[in-house]
């Protein structure tokens, strides 16, 4: 009896399944193109602010602060450039500028 029972839902189970269209389905909101950017750029600030501190405490001399600091400033650099791609890619209007 009970294995009946189990044999039947899973057939009804799979049967469902497979006529599930993509209609009837919830759509997903669109992804954020700029996420993956918008993670590195924190990643970046994250590592100069551990590099700062890092200087502060002895951990580093200056010589190597400079050099570690110049490859994540040029990293961050190089992720700006792909957002500003990115958004003249998609239409996404540039800010104003401060003054």
């Amino acid at each position: 009896m009970i294995l009946a029972l189990a044999i039947g839902l899973t057939i009804l189970v799979v049967t469902l399944t497979l006529f599930i269209r993509d209609a009837d389905l919830p759509k997903m909101p669109p992804d954020n193109p700029f996420k993956v950017h918008d993670e590195r750029k924190a990643r970046i600030y994250e590592n100069l602010r551990d590099l700062q501190f890092e200087l502060r405490l002895g951990k580093l001399s200056d010589e190597d602060y400079a050099k570690s600091k110049t490859g994540l400033q040029t990293e961050l650099a190089r992720v700006l450039a792909e957002v500003d791609a990115l958004k003249a890619t998609l239409g996404v209007p540039a800010k104003a500028k401060a003054k």
